[in-house]
């Protein structure tokens, strides 16, 4: 089936690309015969677009073409075109403000092989798709949109002495010394001051330093002191005036704009938002009575931190942003990725510079350009010699890729040496003076053979073999190294399993032990932690592994040893040799018990925990022991409960759907002692083993068994039993679907349903035909059919549930149609039948 499908799926593409072909006018039957180099931009996007209409992957394309018979040096030149041709329509699409750009470009530069690397080192923090919007970023549009960098001109800053006085500024003129006098000044809109005595003073456009000394000037006359020095006069900018500047060409905000009068450039720059996506960074013009005054290249604040033709702005100043002349895109591994302007005369090691430099895994050799020749795009490779002549065009696409992962003197040291790593290819290196850099081989080194594994000159491998040892003693010529050689010394420990012996049974840390030359069976008891008190010393078996070559029918699997000790100790300084993976077990001592014991609680005279004297030691016994029943006990309500098997464990745990600890379920076994005394330990505690472990009740009758002891009914105790006898009980509960769940006091003679309407009644979801009643002491009985609804007799502790009737599932009209026609079709054969 898949194969057929296969098949139809290369038909339906072969015909496609047929059709693809035609429509470009290349009549084409022969995919061996396609000169990818003689077909145009418009036929290469049209094969390209059609591709993506029928939802094939550029791989699919490929992969479809050589199975027709394109040739792969055709395929590769067809990749590198439309890989070219998808950047370029992106970059175009850019530069139109396209929003749909990164998403439909993060795919091209995922395929792209200097990307993915830089993909792998992103920080966790940091989105691909921010890294994306980098690759389109045009350098220095973020400078006059960052928060951080404000522009803002500095209001509380002493008065410039080069500030140009101007209508509207305030000013501060204070007369000191032989005479005093202070007044706040306002420049007339005829550019004057008027200074008492003085009369109207013009100090428009003359610096600040510049109308001082004409005011001092003109001073004079009325305070003589001035002349020789005893009278100051200074004059500051107490408030200052306002300018307009207007913002036009390729800038973001386009428009007239109302700025302190010490504003520069880049303060109104910054006010304006900077040039837009079209505008130039290179040549920001100041215009100013009709003349450039002012040329600024943000270039050099952005990469030099300088400010030149940063100058202070005057009222009417015209700031022009040109349209950019020349745009390159650079790519891959520099430290700043984007697109650049680019001066006249300026060559890709200022655009280098520009980005950052190179980034520490690129490949600085040669750099791919992708450049538009007026009807396609072409490759070519800038080599490092020419970066400094190499002049860039606008459009330019530059990629810079990763060096390869080859290293080119590398010599690797491995194995069981004291400094195994990389090293340098020195000329001559030989086998042997690498050992000597590598402080010599370890104690467990195999001597008898080492080697070399080499590159032959198409990548294949091979293996040169040698006798280390004579090697090292100088017995054979040494071997010189190459680049790539990797020289293995094999450890000994290598050369074999990992040895070890195991112990199990009646020790007290049984497991997997580390083998070690000469261990001994006591030396392997003593690391176990020693025997336990149940150990049999008398019988310790040791299965020890065939070595030998048998027969196909010897049934044998292994050699079994039995080794015998009279007391612990000599066991313990045991002699008997062990060798690797043998298997200790030593077992359970014949006829050794542990002590069992049992709890009884409630109304008995002695209360408490009791260890079992016999294995056939019976409740009745029990009882006997505690001293019998106090005058309160109820024995109808007494109960036995036990610790359950591990079998019931596993169904009441798959039934309730919950999870057991293994470890729980190990305990449950008795197997040692530790695991023993945890669980007595909480019995005479006095916990409920309900906490601690599944448990169930054992429905007796304790009234009949203390009339009649060693009866069936008189069971044997068990490990862990708890046996209850309550106080006279007065009270029946009721549970479940009732109106008003309850406990009522007991009334003797009375039936199920009286309880029930104490308890309000069933309600609607009551399924009273499963109606049970759990007793006192654990036993359970449910409501049978007769005649009518026979229920349990109830009795005082007793609890009476209630359950609730299961959901029933709607027929579906998918259901029903389903049993509609099923019927009428068994009803047409069934007529059918008739008829004949």
């Amino acid at each position: 089936m898949k194969k057929s499908i296969r098949h139809s799926l290369r038909t339906l593409i072969g015909v496609f690309l047929v059709f693809v072909c035609t429509s470009i006018g290349a009549q084409i039957r022969d995919f061996s015969k396609i000169q990818v180099d003689q077909l145009t931009e418009p036929q290469i996007e049209n094969l390209w677009s059609r591709a993506e209409q029928q939802e094939m992957s550029d791989q699919d394309l490929y992969n479809s073409l050589q199975q027709q018979g394109m040739p792969n040096a055709e395929i590769t030149k067809l990749r590198v075109r439309i890989t070219a041709l998808k950047k370029k329509r992106e970059n175009e699409r850019l530069r139109k403000g396209s929003p749909a750009t990164k998403e439909k470009t993060k795919k091209v530069l995922l395929d792209q092989d200097w990307f993915t690397p830089l993909v792998d080192t992103l920080n966790e923090d940091i989105e691909i798709e921010e890294e994306l919007d980098k690759q389109f970023q045009i350098f220095g549009s973020e400078l006059f949109k960052n928060n951080a960098i404000s522009f803002e001109p500095n209001m509380n800053m002493p008065t410039p002495k080069g500030y140009v006085v101007g209508a509207g500024d305030q000013l501060s003129l204070d007369i000191t010394g032989d005479n005093e006098a202070s007044y706040e000044l306002t420049v007339t809109p005829e550019g004057a001051i008027k200074v008492e005595y003085a009369g109207l003073i013009n100090i428009a456009g003359l610096s600040v330093e510049a109308a001082r000394t004409k005011i001092s000037n003109r001073l004079t006359s009325i305070y003589p002191a001035i002349r020789s020095g005893r009278t100051k006069v200074d004059l500051n900018l107490a408030a200052m005036r306002s300018i307009k500047v207007t913002m036009t060409g390729f800038v973001t905000q386009p428009g007239t704009y109302t700025l302190p009068a010490v504003a520069t450039v880049f303060n109104a720059l910054y006010a304006a938002g900077g040039p837009n996506d079209q505008g130039s960074f290179r040549s920001i013009q100041v215009l100013r009575n009709n003349e450039v005054v002012s040329t600024i290249d943000a270039y050099d604040f952005l990469v030099n931190g300088l400010q030149a033709g940063n100058i202070r702005l005057e009222d009417q100043d015209v700031i022009h942003i040109p349209v950019y002349i020349s745009r390159v895109q650079m790519e891959g591994l520099v430290r700043r990725v984007g697109f650049f302007e680019i001066k006249d005369g300026e060559t890709f090691a200022d655009l280098l510079r520009y980005a950052g430099g190179f980034d520490n895994k690129a490949y600085t050799a040669r750099v791919k350009v992708l450049r538009s020749t007026g009807k396609d795009v072409g490759i070519f490779d800038i080599k490092e010699t020419d970066f400094a002549i190499y002049k860039p065009f606008n459009g330019d696409h530059y990629i810079v890729e990763e060096i390869l992962e080859r290293y080119a003197n590398r010599v690797v040291l491995d194995g069981a040496v004291f400094r195994a790593g990389d090293y340098e290819l020195t000329p001559g290196l030989t086998v042997g003076e690498l050992l000597k850099r590598g402080e010599g081989i370890r104690e467990d080194a195999f001597t008898a053979r080492a080697y070399v594994q080499r590159l032959n000159p198409d990548n294949t491998q091979r293996l040169l073999s040698f006798d280390l040892k004579k090697l090292l003693d100088g017995e054979i010529e040494d071997i010189p190294l190459r680049r790539e050689d990797r020289l293995v010394v094999t450890s000994i420990f290598d050369l074999r399993d990992e040895y070890f012996v195991t112990i199990d049974g009646e020790v007290r840390h049984p497991g997997q032990l580390d083998y070690a030359e000469e261990m001994t069976l006591g030396s392997a008891i003593q690391m176990a932690g020693g025997l336990s008190d149940a150990a049999n010393i008398e019988r310790i078996e040791v299965a020890r592994r065939i070595r030998r070559n048998i027969n196909e029918r010897d049934s044998v699997l292994s050699e079994l040893m039995v080794v015998k000790f009279d007391n612990k100790e000599e066991a313990v300084q045991s002699d008997f040799v062990l060798q690797p993976f043998d298997m200790i077990s030593i077992r359970t001592s014949t006829g050794y018990q542990l002590q069992r014991q049992v709890r009884i609680e409630g109304e008995v005279r002695y209360p408490g925990v009791y260890t079992l004297v016999r294995k056939d030691e019976r409740i009745s016994d029990l009882i006997e022991r505690a001293g019998g029943f106090t005058e309160y006990a109820y024995l109808e309500g007494a109960s036995l409960q036990r610790i359950a098997t591990s079998s019931e464990i596993a169904v009441q745990s798959s039934r309730s759907a919950t999870s057991l600890d293994n470890n729980l379920i190990d305990s449950l076994e008795l197997q040692n002692e530790e695991n023993r005394n945890a669980i007595l330990g909480k019995i005479k505690e006095g916990q409920s083993k309900t906490n601690l472990y599944f448990n169930k009740y054992i429905g007796i009758d304790l009234k009949r068994i203390v009339k009649r002891p060693e009866s069936r009914l008189d069971i044997f105790l068990e490990e862990g039993d708890v046996l209850t006898v309550p106080r006279q009980l007065q009270t029946v509960k009721i549970v479940g679907e009732v109106l008003s769940p309850i406990s009522v006091v007991y009334q003797k003679g009375r039936n199920l349903k009286y309880y029930v309407n104490q308890a309000g009644g069933y309600t609607s979801r009551a399924h009273k035909s499963k109606t049970f009643v759990q007793y006192a002491n654990g036993s359970v009985k449910g409501t049978q059919k007769g005649l009518g609804r026979i229920y349990p007799e109830i009795r005082p502790g007793a609890e009476i549930i209630i359950p609730q009737k299961p959901e029933k599932q709607k027929i579906s009209v998918q259901a029903i149609v389903g049993l509609t026609s099923g019927l009428v079709s068994m009803t047409a054969i069934l007529v059918t039948l008739f008829r004949r």
